[in-house]
């Protein structure tokens, strides 16, 4: 029986462009639990939002969090909820703008 390719969400990839604008950050978790290690780097660096923390938390297994002005956020709610976040809205017009420039 032939497999079906999962359908892709026109919103989650829309978000995901948007989320691609923003200042991204590597880390370690190190002892801490990969949320608890995004909020001290974040609390250390003083990480000014919209930022995206991506947490390693083994060789495989990378976590991927959004800092916004309303706390932390897991990347892919925002992705699909990127319309309830005021700071990827100027994200996105300053996107459209450059790109009306360019044409």
């Amino acid at each position: 029986m032939a497999r079906r390719r999962k359908r892709r969400s026109r919103r989650r990839l829309e978000g995901r462009k948007i989320l691609e604008c923003v200042p991204q950050f590597t880390l370690e978790t190190g002892e801490d639990k990969p949320v608890t290690a995004a909020r001290r780097f974040i609390q250390a660096n003083g990480i000014a939002p919209p930022a995206l923390l991506l947490v390693r938390r083994n060789e495989h297994t990378v976590d991927r969090y959004f800092w916004a002005e309303k706390g932390l956020f897991g990347a892919q709610y925002v992705e699909e909820n990127h319309f309830l976040f005021p700071s990827l809205r100027t994200q996105e017009l300053a996107e459209q703008v450059g790109v009306g420039a360019a044409k």
